[in-house]
């Protein structure tokens, strides 16, 4: 086990707190970016799995961004000195919806920083936990793992191994993520890392062949094949896991597959190279039957 370096640790136990009320309207954006069907969203209705990260984001001043259009680290975030940032995963409890319409908080807190050093140089995981409160119930908790590495020349990709094509009993979904899904998915989670929307600068600056898709927007997608392949009666989420294992770009296939396992999921996505980019696990609970 590696220990927290000491000069970050310091950073282990700071909070951040943030207000927001859940409007429809941001919900409805959502909805159209992801090309889900249905009447636009009312006050009360439950704001969908996943889609907190819509809400809540912090009011970055423009001139405080970096170069690569993240913000400052050393308040929230320790200010670790690797350049280059990556979502790795979460971890998501569902207690209970929350509501549109409606107040909500979210509290964080950094509950770890770990330094080590690796094949690809020095690396930084950052672990922070969520709550996401309303009406004083507690109603999600979610803790997020980031990882800060140095540059690479190739983009960061780490190693994976092909795995088998899907048994029968796999569902599949071919997407296409393409720059506009890209742009629309950044404005929506106030994400300005510009390697998801400026291509000049993911190619020449980090290394990529091409935009980067969000590995939050590929959770959203795998968690929307695990509801669709959900036993009946078993359709609402009450926990949800994934990892990033490499990036995939804008403009390649993305084949998503899942396999149901009772009330759980095992999900999966795959470039078109075949490589696991983004393991998952969705948990469904079992509502009682109201017949």
């Amino acid at each position: 086990m590696h220990a927290p370096d000491a000069e970050y640790t310091r950073w282990i136990g700071r909070t951040e707190t943030i207000d927001d009320t859940l409007a429809p309207a941001q919900a409805d954006a959502a909805a159209a970016t992801l090309d889900r069907d249905g009447a636009p969203f009312r006050p009360g209705q439950p704001l969908p799995p996943l889609w907190q990260w819509f809400y809540f984001h912090a009011p970055v001043p423009q001139h405080t961004l970096a170069a690569d259009g993240h913000a400052p680290r050393g308040d929230f975030l320790p200010p670790v000195p690797q350049p280059r940032r990556m979502f790795a995963g979460a971890r998501i409890t569902v207690h209970h919806p929350l509501r549109l319409g409606e107040a909500a908080r979210r509290e964080g807190e950094i509950r770890d920083v770990t330094m080590k050093t690796g094949r690809s140089g020095s690396l930084a995981f950052v672990r922070v936990g969520y709550r996401y409160l309303q009406g004083g119930a507690l109603c999600i908790e979610e803790e997020q793992d980031i990882v800060y590495r140095d540059p690479s020349p190739a983009g960061g990709a780490t190693a994976s191994v092909a795995l088998p094509a899907p048994s029968s009993g796999v569902h599949t979904r071919l997407v296409h993520p393409d720059a506009r899904l890209l742009f629309r998915f950044s404005a929506l989670t106030f994400n300005a890392h510009r390697i998801h929307y400026d291509r000049d600068y993911a190619r020449g600056e980090e290394g990529y062949p091409g935009l980067v898709v969000h590995g939050q927007l590929i959770a959203m997608l795998l968690l929307a094949l695990a509801e669709d392949v959900a036993a009946p009666g078993a359709r609402v989420v009450q926990s949800f896991a994934f990892r990033s294992e490499r990036p995939v770009f804008d403009g390649a296939p993305l084949r998503l597959a899942a396999e149901q396992l009772g009330a759980t999921v095992r999900l999966d996505a795959r470039g078109p190279d075949g490589l696991v980019a983004q393991g998952a696990t969705a948990t469904f609970r079992v509502e009682p039957s109201r017949e």
